[in-house]
């Protein structure tokens, strides 16, 4: 053989051999498992507005080569088409797999919250699980255009929000949040709901209103029909509702100090000038003083029968009240009562 010939061989040889490791290093940057983690998966929270080098950031370290990824990912187009959401990376995975996960699998977290007091603790409660913060949370509930569109006013900031457990992805704006909430509340209030609510000569914003009273009242929710019925027997005689929760809420909202504690209701409370103030201003109040879940609405639209109009805390089946037709009644149990609070030295 030549020399001519020997070098065309050596040279084919090599280029074959080139070849082969860089086909070898292609694949082994797409197919070779580039995992790091021990757990059988991990989850990635890509911001919507992310690029290469946030998605990078946020994979750092779950990733055995993050150059092969950003090679992959290049080759593939992702780096120009991110989607935000929530992502879950299996142990092993390639870094195909790891792109094809981040372009089309975003899966939908579960979203709770349960009776906040204001829409401002709503708002920080849904940013803790949603990618919006908390400030564009409240900004998109205080909306005007979209509470007048949608038949609700300052008062009733907080009364589509039903609390409960939702499925959304990640990634939800503010807007689509308030837009799911607003159906999920119009589900609720069904035509057997609106029903039983004509029926009580309510609307639904005051079912909740009254809901709101009904559930600061009582923590056990097998008695919540039984206090209910008592304050729609008070406005049925047109009576005062006399409800401290509301001189509670009063005081809050007044003071601004929506964590201050009061378990104690003073005579010089029931003066405060307020809207709220059941004991100064007949009916429901404007509003909600605070998020009623499904359970005090259901008691307000099955509220129990009976000719109680009063009732106070049961000093000996704690949780629970005492109930009375009379006042004379209420009067010995309220003694009672107050006995225990001053036994117990609670004075605010």
């Amino acid at each position: 053989m030549s020399n001519l010939k020997k070098v065309i061989w050596a040279t084919a040889i090599l280029g074959l051999v080139i070849c082969g490791i860089i086909v070898y290093q292609i694949y082994s940057a797409i197919f070779s498992p580039n995992t790091t983690f021990q757990n059988e998966q991990a989850y990635v929270f890509v911001p919507s507005d992310a690029d290469l080098n946030e998605v990078k950031l946020r994979l750092q370290p779950l990733l055995v080569d993050l150059s092969t990824f950003e090679a992959v990912a290049e080759r593939k187009g992702y780096a120009y088409n991110i989607k935000g959401g929530k992502y879950i990376l299996k142990k092993g995975m390639n870094n195909n797999e790891i792109i094809n996960t981040l372009r089309s699998a975003n899966v939908p977290v579960k979203v709770s919250f349960n009776n906040q007091e204001t829409v401002e603790a709503l708002a920080g409660r849904i940013a803790k699980q949603l990618e919006p913060d908390s400030i564009d949370v409240l900004r998109a509930m205080k909306d005007i255009d979209f509470l007048n569109s949608n038949g609700f006013d300052e008062n009733h900031l907080i009364t589509p929000y039903l609390p409960n457990t939702y499925e959304f992805f990640w990634n939800t704006s503010s807007e689509k949040f308030r837009e799911r909430m607003i159906k999920e509340y119009e589900n609720f209030w069904n035509d057997e709901r609106k029903n039983k609510a004509n029926r009580l000569g309510l609307s639904p914003k005051e079912v909740s209103a009254l809901a709101a009273i009904v559930q600061k009242e009582t923590v056990k929710i097998d008695e919540r029909p039984r206090v209910a019925g008592v304050y729609l027997n008070r406005i049925k005689r047109g009576m005062l509702l006399q409800a401290d929760p509301t001189v509670i809420y009063a005081i809050k909202k007044e003071t601004g100090n929506y964590d201050t504690i009061i378990k104690r209701v003073l005579y010089k409370d029931l003066k405060i000038d307020s809207p709220y103030n059941t004991y100064k201003y007949k009916g429901i109040p404007p509003g909600p003083i605070s998020m009623p879940d499904i359970s005090s609405l259901d008691a307000v639209l099955n509220a129990e029968k009976h000719d109680y109009l009063y009732f106070v805390a049961d000093v000996s089946n704690f949780g629970y009240h005492k109930f009375a037709s009379s006042l004379r009644q209420h009067n010995r149990n309220k003694t009672q009562y107050v006995e225990w609070l001053n036994q117990q030295k609670i004075s605010r």
